[in-house]
C-alpha cells in the first residue's frame, strides 16, 4: 500500500514539476512578457477605455504659494464624481466650514493639518500626514492648510461626488454667509 501512495505521490510531483517547466519555458519565449522600459513603446491607448490627462492640461485655481485646487477628473460644483488636488503652502489655512457630503483625501506628501473646531484657533491643528487616508464626514465642520514652519506643501488628492458645496460657519457652528 505504502509504494502505491509513493508511486502516486511521485507521479503527481513529476507532473507538477513538468508542467511548471513547460509554462516556465514557454513564458521565457513569449515576446510580449518581460518588455523593459527600454524597448519601444506601445500605442496611445484608446481614449474610449482609458484616458490621460496631461500636466499641461490640468486646470488649476487659487494662489501659488497659498492654496491651490487642480481639477484631476470631474468638476466638484457639477452631479458626479470628482477629483481635485489641494495645494497648501505653509502658513495657510481654510476657515471653519463643512460639505453637504463626504470627501475622501489621500494626503500624497508634506503635512496636512486639520482642525474640527468651530473656532479658528491654529493651535487645535492636527497633523495628518504623507500616506493618510481622511475622511470629511457629511456636515462635519473642520479646516485646515499647512503650519508655518513645514518645509512643504501639503499636497493631497481629495475625491468625492457632486455637487459639492462649501458652508463657512461661525464660532457657535452656525452658519454664516453664503455657501459657496
Amino acid at each position: 500500500m505504502r509504494s502505491v501512495i509513493k508511486l502516486a505521490l511521485a507521479t503527481c510531483v513529476g507532473a507538477g514539476l513538468g508542467a511548471a517547466g513547460i509554462t516556465g519555458v514557454m513564458a521565457q519565449k513569449d515576446t510580449k512578457v518581460g518588455t523593459t522600459v527600454n524597448d519601444p513603446i506601445g500605442p496611445m491607448p484608446d481614449p474610449t477605455r482609458v484616458t490621460a490627462t496631461l500636466p499641461k492640461d490640468i486646470k488649476c485655481t487659487g494662489t501659488e504659494g497659498k492654496q491651490t485646487m487642480c481639477m484631476l477628473y470631474g468638476d466638484p460644483s457639477k452631479p458626479g464624481p470628482y477629483m481635485v488636488k489641494y495645494t497648501w503652502w505653509p502658513g495657510n489655512f481654510s476657515k471653519p466650514h463643512y460639505h453637504n457630503n463626504e470627501r475622501f483625501a489621500y494626503i500624497v506628501s508634506g503635512t496636512w493639518w486639520t482642525s474640527s473646531s468651530n473656532v479658528y484657533d491654529e493651535r487645535t491643528t492636527y497633523p495628518v500626514h504623507a500616506g493618510t487616508v481622511a475622511v470629511d464626514k457629511l456636515k462635519g465642520i473642520h479646516w485646515d492648510g499647512a503650519r508655518t514652519g513645514e518645509k512643504e506643501p501639503a499636497v493631497l488628492i481629495l475625491a468625492g461626488t457632486g455637487p459639492n458645496i462649501t458652508q463657512g460657519v461661525d464660532e457657535n457652528g452656525k452658519d454664516m454667509g453664503p455657501p459657496r
